[in-house]
C-alpha cells in the first residue's frame, strides 16, 4: 500500500492561511520579546503557534491518499433480468421461431458463454426483479438501479457488469443514478438489450376481468381488450366459444396500432358450470398466433328474485310490467296498488298494504314506485324510511316509474327524496304531453350500457332504438343530480339544461336506483309481443339484483364491492344476517375469515350498521392477487357463509410493451462499456475479457474533516492557556 499527500483548497484560500500564520508568528515574536523572553514563555508561544499551525493546515484541506492492491481475481458480474415484462414475446433469432425475452435468456445466458471471461475473472450470476412471495407485501417491479447498487457494493475487485435485460424498470431510482457511482470507480456497464423497441405485428387478446357468476335468464357481460400492432385496420368478429360451440360473437374493427375495450353478451340457456373461450381469430400477418383467446370459467345459477311494484292506478304501463314480471320464470312479483277512492287491488300476489314488518320488506331485491306518493292513503313516512334504509343497506333496487297524476313530486323532503336520480319541475306535476310520437335517444353512455342493450351487437341494438314505437307523454324533469347517470333523452322536449333525461341512473348506499321519465314502454311490444319490453325491466331486475346475490348462503347474505377487486384494494364486505323467522339480526357478533391460496389467514370483524336492518359491514385489503375464501359466521345462531373472492394481482409489470433499450445504451455509454441486442453477446463477452485488471483502490482520508483535527486544536489551546494561568499572566 503507497500514499501521498493532497491539499485542496483553491489558491485565495491557501494564500489566506499562509498570511495568517505569518502574521500570527510575528506577534508570537513580539509578545515574547516584549515579556522579557525565556524559556517558559518560548513554550508558551510555542504552544498558541502550533494551534494556530494545525488550524492554517487544515484551512488547506490536507488529504492522505492511499492505494490499496487488489490481492484477489477480478469480479465480473452478470446481471439476468427475471421480471413479468420478460414473457413478452417479441424475440425472433434468424430463421427461428419467436420466442419470449425470458426464454431466449434462459437459452443464452448458460455457463458456456462465460468461459472466456473464467480464465481471468470470477464470474457470478444473478437474477433480479423476481415476482415477489405470495405471502410478502413487497411491491412486484424491476428495480434495475436497485440490482445495479448491490453488485457494486456486494462484489470485491469488480472489473466490469453485464446486464440482460429489457430495460423496463419501474421500481426505485433511475439506473442512471448507478451508472455515474461505477463511472466514477472506473468500472464500465455492459449491456444486452433483450427484446424488440418495436412491437412485432400482432393482435393481443389481454386477459380481461370476467364475473364469476351469472343468474339463469340473465345477459352475461364478458369483457375485453384488443391491442393491435398490425399498421393497417383489421375487420373482424370475436367469438365466444362454449363447451358445444358458438354462443356469441360480435363484429369488430380494429384500427392500426389502435386499441378496442369492449364487450360481448350472452345469454345462457341452462344452468351449471361452463368453459368458456373467448377467441379472436388469428390474421394472417401475425407474427404470434397463441395470444389471440382466453379462456376462463363462469358458474349459471338459478335463484328467484323478488319484485315488489306499487303503483296507485292500473294504467297501462303498471298492467303489461306486472304481467312480464310474473310470467318471467325467474322472478317473483308482489304488487301493491291503491286505486284511490277504490278498494286496493286484490287477487293473485297482490298486498293489502305495505310490509310493515322488516323480515318481510328485506326479502325484496328490487321496488318499483309508480304514481304513488306520501299521504292521501299512499305510502307513509315510515314506508319511505323503510325503503330508503332496504336500498341504503341491504343494496335492493330501486325504479321510479311517475306517471302523469305527479304523485312522486311529494318525495321532496322525504327520505326518498335523496334517493331520487333527479329534480322534478314541481311547477309542471302533471309532466309534459306531446301530440305527435316522441322517442327515446340513447346517450353516448347509454349506447354500451347492460340496461340499453336489447340487441347483441351495438349496431342492431341502436337499430331498435330508433324504430321503437314513441310515446306522448313524459315527467317535467328540471335537472339531473349530481353522480347521476344519464343513459336515454326525449327527441324533442327541452329544460334549460337540454334534452330532458328520461332514463336515468344511480347509486345510493349499496343499492342502485333507476328513474324511467315515460309510462309508454309498453308500446315497445307493438309488432313483437313481449320481446322488448320484457327484455328491458328483466334485464333492470337482474342489473340491480346482482350484487345482494354475489354469495348467499342459509339465513347469510354477503356481498362486496368492488365485485372483482385488484390487489391493494379496499375491499367492503356487507353481510345481512337473518334468524331463524327470517327478521334481521340486529345483535351479536358477525365475522369474517379470509384465507389466501398459500394457506395465510386474516381475521375481520364486522360492525352492525345502524337501523337494525341485520346488516354488517367490515373492511379488507388484499395485498396479492390470487383466489381468496371467505368463510363468514354469525356467532347468534351458529350459521355460515363460505364463498370465494378472486383478485387481480396488480403488476407493474406490462406483458407486451416494447423493450426500453435507449437507458441500457446510456448506462453502457456513461461508464465507457458497450451495448449491443440479442445476437451480440458472444462479441459483448469478449470485450469483457480483454479489459485490463482493475485500478488500485484508491482511499482518500480528509485530515482537515476528522473529529481528531479538531480535538488537538481544542487541546492545544486548553494547554496554552493553562500554562498562562500558572504563570500568573492575565
Amino acid at each position: 500500500m503507497t500514499g501521498h499527500w493532497l491539499f485542496s483548497a483553491p489558491p485565495a484560500v491557501t494564500m489566506a492561511a499562509l498570511a495568517g500564520w505569518a502574521i500570527c508568528a510575528w506577534l508570537a515574536v513580539l509578545q515574547w520579546q516584549r515579556r522579557g523572553g525565556g524559556s517558559r514563555l518560548a513554550m508558551m508561544e510555542g504552544l498558541r503557534m502550533l494551534a494556530v499551525s494545525v488550524v492554517c493546515v487544515a484551512l488547506l484541506k490536507p488529504e492522505l491518499a492511499q492505494e490499496i492492491p487488489h490481492t484477489e481475481k477480478p469480479a465480473v458480474a452478470i446481471l439476468r433480468d427475471v421480471s413479468g415484462s420478460m414473457a413478452t414475446r417479441d424475440v425472433q433469432p434468424a430463421g427461428g421461431a419467436v420466442q419470449s425475452r425470458a426464454e431466449w435468456i434462459s437459452a443464452n445466458a448458460l455457463p458456456k458463454h462465460w468461459q472466456p471471461l473464467a480464465a481471468n475473472a470470477h464470474v457470478t450470476v444473478a437474477d433480479f426483479g423476481a415476482p415477489p412471495p405470495a405471502d410478502s407485501s413487497d411491491e412486484d417491479g424491476t428495480d434495475l438501479d436497485g440490482a445495479l447498487s448491490h453488485a457494486l457494493e456486494q462484489t470485491e475487485n469488480l472489473k466490469a457488469v453485464l446486464v440482460l435485460s429489457d430495460g423496463d424498470w419501474n421500481l426505485g431510482q433511475s439506473p442512471i443514478v448507478s451508472a455515474a457511482k461505477y463511472s466514477a470507480r472506473g468500472i464500465p456497464l455492459y449491456t444486452i438489450g433483450v427484446g424488440s423497441e418495436k412491437p412485432l405485428p400482432d393482435l393481443i387478446l389481454d386477459h380481461s376481468d370476467v364475473p364469476a357468476y351469472g343468474l339463469l335468464g340473465d345477459q352475461i357481460t364478458i369483457p375485453f381488450h384488443i391491442r393491435s400492432h398490425l399498421p393497417r385496420e383489421v375487420q373482424t368478429n370475436i367469438l365466444l366459444n362454449g363447451p358445444a360451440g358458438e354462443v356469441a360473437r360480435k363484429p369488430l374493427t380494429i384500427p392500426a396500432f389502435g386499441e378496442v375495450t369492449d364487450s360481448v353478451v350472452w345469454t345462457p340457456s341452462q344452468p351449471g358450470d361452463y368453459d368458456m373461450d373467448l377467441q379472436l381469430p388469428v390474421e394472417p400477418d401475425e407474427a404470434i398466433k397463441d395470444n389471440n383467446d382466453q379462456r376462463f370459467r363462469i358458474a349459471i345459477r338459478t335463484e328467484k328474485l323478488k319484485v315488489l311494484v306499487v303503483d296507485s292506478l292500473p294504467r297501462w304501463e303498471y298492467r303489461y310490467l306486472r304481467n312480464a314480471l310474473m310470467r318471467d320464470p325467474g322472478i317473483e312479483v308482489r304488487t301493491l296498488l291503491y286505486q284511490p277512492g277504490m278498494d286496493r287491488g286484490s287477487g293473485l300476489n297482490y298486498l293489502a298494504n305495505f310490509p310493515q314488518d322488516k323480515a318481510e320488506l328485506s326479502q325484496y331485491d328490487v321496488v318499483f314506485l309508480g304514481d304513488v306518493g306520501i299521504g292521501e292513503g299512499e305510502l307513509t313516512q315510515q314506508d319511505a324510511t323503510a325503503i330508503r334504509a332496504l336500498v341504503e343497506q341491504q343494496g335492493s333496487g330501486l325504479v321510479f316509474l311517475p306517471g302523469y297524476r305527479g304523485r312522486e313530486n311529494t318525495f321532496h323532503g322525504t327520505p326518498l327524496d335523496d334517493l331520487m336520480p333527479v329534480d322534478l319541475d314541481d311547477s309542471v306535476p302533471e309532466g309534459l304531453s306531446t301530440q305527435d310520437d316522441s322517442h327515446i335517444l340513447l346517450t353516448s353512455e347509454g349506447r354500451g350500457h347492460l340496461l340499453t342493450m336489447l340487441a347483441a351487437d351495438d349496431a342492431t341494438n341502436a337499430e331498435i332504438w330508433k324504430n321503437l314505437p314513441g310515446f306522448n307523454w313524459c315527467a317535467a324533469v328540471a335537472d339531473t343530480r349530481p353522480g347521476s347517470e344519464t343513459l336515454a333523452v326525449h327527441s324533442s322536449l327541452r329544460n334549460a339544461e337540454g334534452l330532458i333525461p328520461l332514463l336515468v341512473t344511480r347509486p345510493f348506499g349499496n343499492g342502485k336506483v333507476l328513474f324511467m321519465g315515460t309510462d309508454g314502454a309498453w308500446k315497445w311490444r307493438l309488432g313483437v309481443e313481449d320481446k322488448y319490453h320484457y327484455r328491458f325491466w328483466g334485464q333492470v331486475i337482474r342489473w340491480m339484483a346482482h350484487q345482494r346475490h354475489l354469495a348467499q348462503g342459509e339465513r347469510i347474505r354477503l356481498s362486496f364491492s368492488p365485485e372483482t377487486p385488484r390487489a391493494g384494494d379496499d375491499v367492503s364486505l356487507l353481510a345481512t344476517v337473518f334468524d331463524q323467522s327470517g327478521y334481521p339480526v340486529t345483535k351479536g357478533s358477525v365475522s369474517a375469515t379470509i384465507a389466501s391460496g398459500t394457506g395465510a389467514s386474516e381475521h375481520v370483524e364486522l360492525s352492525p350498521l345502524s337501523g337494525g336492518w341485520g346488516v354488517f359491514k367490515g373492511d379488507y385489503t388484499p395485498r396479492k392477487g390470487g383466489h381468496y375464501h371467505v368463510i363468514v359466521k354469525s356467532e347468534t345462531d351458529a350459521k355460515r357463509l363460505e364463498t370465494d373472492l378472486n383478485v387481480t394481482g396488480s403488476s407493474r409489470e406490462r406483458v407486451g410493451d416494447p423493450a426500453n433499450l435507449a437507458i441500457l445504451r446510456d448506462i453502457a455509454s456513461l461508464t465507457g462499456g458497450a451495448s449491443g441486442g440479442a445476437g451480440d453477446l458472444d462479441a459483448i463477452v469478449r470485450k469483457i475479457a480483454l479489459l485490463p485488471e482493475p485500478q488500485p483502490i484508491e482511499q482518500r482520508i480528509e485530515l482537515w474533516s476528522q473529529w481528531y483535527t479538531a480535538c488537538a486544536v481544542l487541546i492545544l489551546l486548553a494547554a496554552y492557556w493553562s500554562a498562562r494561568k500558572l504563570s500568573g499572566m492575565m
